[in-house]
């Protein structure tokens, strides 16, 4: 390595350590990254003699890693990125040479595992990636819909899912919260209360759309619309991201579609499954939590015999259909390309029975094959059952959460990803709506009777044990 080229590759290495990093959005907190950067010995002036000096002194097996890691690693290692000198640069100016002779090690096994990335700096290959194209502005398009998130275990990320709430105006659920002195609080027990924000990630199903405006369409037996200042409730409950992928986010045409979308947005919440063209409807949410990237994706399969809910256009508003569903694998397939999980919400099945359908079937094992790694169903206003396929989990309804004054089974689905280990638990947690509230259920009988009824509903081979944690025999 030539002279030039030495004080070449430390002047990029220096730019690529002390450049200001680019916000992902709004609601994104990069600071881990800048914090890491900003400890590292560097002066904010470095003179030229001082660039020469270091390049003097640099030693030539760090370049050899790096050239040994670009000729010799293959495309599962890298994440299928644009990997080349000036990442490995950044990567050494901002956690250690070490960590490049390392990778140079693990690309000599045998058996080359992508998991060394995360081994020896505590983050995928996705991550890390993502934290290179924010300090460096490089395909900065990647950096869309990306939010980090703070946990409160360091090796483990805790998501529950909901089923359909409703807080249309003139609705039972919504009239009751407003009798109440503490609004939504007095809507649920404390005790799920204190579940639904104490995960790391909370998704609900935003059964409807955010608007003062549009007409009501024609023939639906049901429209649901609420004034766009409830959207705090959403807040009050700990909520992370909303999928609108479902057949009533349209129930007052596209301009109060467009509404929901800008109304979420102000409010700085995440949303998935819907959008103002195609392209907006098929773009997943990426959460960075403990090292990992966790993508969730989410498309509809209502309506199947109707279409009162429009299917987003290249120049038109509307949700993500996965009736054929072409569009919705090619967006798994894509988020798994650069993500270590993928999450689908899907809007599926039929109404009214806990029986899940064939088509449901088969559409969950397309979608895994896709990649997703974790599948949750809703829509059929009850709950239906687990299944595995291909080891991965599914639960093909959550039914009605917070949606009704009827008393009926309901609950949340946990998906607990333990980011050291690279694996995944599945967990129910059975509550009961009654009333206009939803509640945890805590006495040991009841829990079991619901549980035990999830087992009933469930494929041959899933078992559920008095914990709720879902497994295959």
């Amino acid at each position: 390595m030539n002279k030039r080229r030495k004080i070449w590759i430390l002047l990029v290495m220096f730019c690529c350590i002390l450049c200001s990093c680019t916000k992902v959005t709004k609601e994104t907190v990069a600071n881990e990254t800048r914090k890491e950067a900003a400890e590292q010995p560097v002066s904010e002036t470095v003179q030229q003699s001082e660039v020469e000096e270091t390049a003097e002194n640099q030693p030539d097996n760090l370049g050899d890693a790096i050239e040994q890691i670009l000729d010799d690693a293959n495309r599962e290692f890298i994440g299928g990125y644009l990997l080349d000198e000036s990442f490995f640069l950044w990567l050494s100016g901002t956690y250690g040479e070490e960590c490049v002779y390392k990778l140079a090690d693990a690309v000599e096994e045998e058996t080359q595992d992508c998991e060394q990335w995360y081994a020896i700096t505590g983050k995928s290959i996705h991550v890390l990636w993502l934290e290179y194209c924010e300090c460096t502005g490089f395909q900065s398009y990647m950096l869309e819909k990306v939010y980090q998130k703070e946990c409160a275990e360091p090796n483990q990320v805790v998501l529950d899912f909901t089923g359909d709430i409703n807080l249309c105006e003139d609705w039972p659920t919504t009239e009751h919260m407003d009798e109440q002195p503490n609004g939504i609080e007095d809507c649920m027990s404390q005790a799920l209360l204190t579940e639904m924000r104490s995960a790391d990630i909370l998704m609900i199903n935003n059964e409807y759309t955010y608007s003062t405006g549009g007409e009501p369409l024609a023939g639906k037996t049901y429209t649901f619309r609420a004034n766009p200042r409830r959207v705090s409730v959403l807040g009050t409950l700990g909520t992370d991201i909303v999928s609108v992928a479902n057949n009533h986010v349209y129930d007052y045409g596209p301009t109060a579609l467009v509404d929901t979308l800008e109304t979420l947005e102000q409010a700085g919440m995440p949303y998935v499954g819907a959008g103002r063209n195609l392209e907006e409807a098929m773009q997943p949410v990426s959460f960075i939590a403990n090292g990992r990237k966790i993508t969730i994706v989410a498309a509809t399969q209502i309506e199947r015999s109707t279409n009162y809910t429009k299917e987003a256009t290249v120049d038109s508003p509307g949700v993500l259909k996965t009736l054929n569903p072409d569009k919705f694998l090619s967006v798994i397939e894509k988020a798994r390309k650069n993500s270590d999980y993928v999450i689908a919400f899907v809007h599926w099945g039929t109404e009214g029975t806990n029986q899940y359908g064939s088509d449901q079937v088969s559409l969950g094992q397309q979608f895994i094959d896709a990649g997703a790694d974790v599948i949750i169903g809703g829509h059929t206003h009850c709950l239906q059952g687990f299944d595995y396929y291909e080891g991965k989990p599914i639960i093909y309804s959550l039914g009605n959460f917070w949606f009704s004054d009827k008393k009926l089974d309901t609950g949340l689905s946990q998906v607990i990803i333990h980011t050291d280990s690279n694996t995944i638990d599945f967990r129910f947690l059975p509550c009961i709506q009654q009333d206009c509230v939803t509640s945890l259920v805590e006495e040991t009988g009841e829990k079991q009777r619901i549980l035990d009824f999830m087992q009933e509903i469930s494929a041959p081979g899933v078992q559920v044990n008095s914990e709720g944690y879902v497994s295959e025999e």
